[in-house]
């Protein structure tokens, strides 16, 4: 499912205009990568939790040329997925 999809699915379930659901979708992902930006994390019982990993630098090598380069420390985004939603897949 992608962004356009979960915003139709929103509008039919709800019996909502799509531009409403556009709203609403855009106003939740927003406000997740805020919270995520400003270093917060974000649970959502039964689905996971989102938190930022923080990365230290390290020496890793060019794939093309073999010299070796210093990756810089780095904060990527990582999700952890909820007990339900774990059990839920499992069983299909």
């Amino acid at each position: 499912m992608n962004k356009s999809e979960l915003i139709e699915t929103l509008a039919q379930e709800i019996n909502m205009p799509l531009r409403e659901a556009s709203s609403v979708i855009n106003t939740i992902l927003e406000s997740m990568i805020e919270a995520l930006a400003s270093g917060d994390h974000i649970e959502i019982r039964g689905f996971g939790s989102f938190m930022i990993k923080e990365y230290e630098s390290y020496h890793g090598r060019n794939p093309k040329t073999g010299e070796k380069i210093k990756v810089p420390p780095k904060k990527l985004p990582f999700f952890k997925v909820g007990k339900e939603l774990k059990e839920r897949v499992n069983n299909l």
